[in-house]
């Protein structure tokens, strides 16, 4: 599992990158991964494994040095218990991931089958498998409260894992509601099986759930290098499916997939297959499908997309998502000049993507973990056809009102509701210019609470922790100011 950089490695990496004047961007070109994870290495979020530490030192000439940083916070770091097996030196290559996906008309069943290369230095002894669902994507309230009351259960998931011929262990190491974490061991009662280096191993494993838990969704994120990636969905062809996707990298490139699945059919159902070579590390392709019943219209769809699955789909990250709810890390400036650009052109992008699906009457903001990534940048536009966006770096509140008033938001995180909010009539926000100069300006009225809004969010917090006790938001149906400014006396 990736952990975090010491500063000896992140800053030796910078310097040699910057002695060889190598921007990031070409560095990740001449060794095939993404520009935004060297961003990531160079400011301690990702440490990167052996191999890689390795490649850096040879593509940059560093004479070891490099490599010689990486050991010496590789050995400062103390491995948790749930990863005491999987040593910092310990690498996987994915040769390919193959993931089927067959509807049957009540139950999804799925069948992951991965070819695995041990690149490390060390026998890998156990590999980590994730389990999420979610039956109403874009409400998280809605699932929620029904996973509360059913739970998705090991025994309805029916989970089989083999290593070729071999049956593989279990250790559990998350059991939540929707979401299930397990440890598949190259080991079981009979005999031991790791995998050492240099050596490849097929593992396959499978699971079902029932459609009454199972949305019209699957994903696959990019966790670890990967050759060759194939996605198959396989539904019952009187359902008439509709399948599209997206894909989304680790700096929030939202698009629809480069190349249209594949579509044939087999007896009575309709597959669609998707691929794609050597995929970037930390992408996430989404496929989503639309079905037809006997129960509807013909021209009515049974999955209407709501407004957060439309954010979703937008490129922006939903409620439940751990960095909504982390303190975004601020910039270095002038230093990180490059970088604070690069996160604000990102945030244009998507600006410009989620105004397609909605009327901001009241102006809209948007902040960078909105769109995965973890920086103290946020990007706010006033009402107003010809508004300036104002561009917020490293933003923090100087200074507040006593006077409040009430007023409904929006959170494009979880846009199917709006939520009554007290927000100070009038604030003072301490930032940062491109090019480091400190700066302090006042807001008012509705720009002071779009702009608290974003601030908030590089903060960790949601508007649903500023509401009054007691009150909830409302679905956005009720709603009856969409398209409107606020009014103020």
């Amino acid at each position: 599992m990736p952990g975090h950089a010491g500063p000896s490695f992140a800053a030796e990496l910078t310097h040699f990158r910057t002695v060889r004047g190598l921007s990031k961007v070409e560095l990740a070109r001449r060794l095939k991964i993404s520009p935004s994870y060297v961003s990531h290495l160079e400011a301690g979020r990702e440490r990167g494994a052996s191999d890689l530490a390795r490649r850096l030192d040879t593509e940059l000439d560093a004479g070891g040095k490099i490599w010689k940083a990486w050991q010496d916070d590789d050995s400062a770091v103390q491995p948790t218990p749930e990863v005491a097996d999987a040593p910092p030196s310990a690498g996987i290559l994915v040769v390919e991931d193959a993931a089927a996906l067959r509807y049957d008309g009540a139950v999804y069943h799925l069948t992951m089958r991965r070819r695995l290369r041990n690149t490390g230095t060390e026998p890998i002894t156990r590999y980590l498998v994730r389990i999420a669902v979610d039956r109403y994507p874009g409400e998280p309230e809605r699932s929620n409260a029904l996973y509360r009351a059913h739970p998705l259960t090991w025994d309805e998931l029916h989970l089989e894992a083999h290593c070729g011929d071999e049956q593989m262990g279990r250790v559990v190491k998350h059991d939540r509601d929707a979401f299930k974490e397990v440890w598949l061991e190259f080991a079981n009662e009979g005999s031991r099986f790791p995998l050492y280096p240099g050596q490849d191993a097929e593992i396959t494993y499978s699971y079902c759930v029932g459609a009454d838990k199972w949305g019209p969704w699957f994903q696959r994120a990019v966790r670890l290098p990967t050759r060759e990636l194939t996605v198959s969905l396989a539904f019952p062809t009187e359902l008439q499916p509709t399948v599209w996707g997206t894909e989304t990298s680790l700096s929030a490139n939202f698009a629809p997939l480069r190349t249209p699945p594949t579509q044939t059919t087999d007896a009575d159902h309709t597959i669609y297959t998707w691929a794609t070579l050597d995929p970037p590390l930390h992408a996430r392709y989404r496929m989503e499908w639309r079905l037809k019943t006997e129960r509807h219209p013909e021209s009515e769809p049974v999955n209407t997309p709501t407004p957060s699955a439309l954010m979703a789909a937008a490129g922006i990250i939903q409620e439940g998502d751990p960095l909504l709810q982390s303190v975004a890390q601020s910039f270095d400036l002038p230093s990180e000049a490059e970088e604070a650009r690069r996160v604000v052109r990102e945030l244009h992008e998507a600006i410009s993507r989620v105004k397609e699906l909605h009327d901001f009457g009241k102006g809209m903001g948007i902040a960078a973990p909105q769109i995965g990534i973890g920086r103290a940048a946020a990007v706010v536009v006033p009402p107003g056809d010809k508004a300036t966006a104002i561009v917020l770096l490293n933003p923090t509140v100087a200074e507040s009102s006593a006077e409040i008033d009430r007023q409904y938001e929006g959170c494009l995180s979880f846009f199917d509701v709006r939520g009554l909010v007290p927000r100070p009539l009038h604030t003072v926000v301490a930032h940062t210019d491109i090019d480091g100069t400190p700066r302090l300006t006042r807001f008012d009225h509705g720009l002071a609470r779009l702009v608290l809004h974003e601030v908030d969010h590089l903060d960790g917090k949601l508007y649903r922790n500023r509401m009054d006790p007691g009150t909830q938001p409302i679905p956005v149906e009720e709603y009856r100011g969409t398209g409107k400014n606020w009014t103020y006396r």
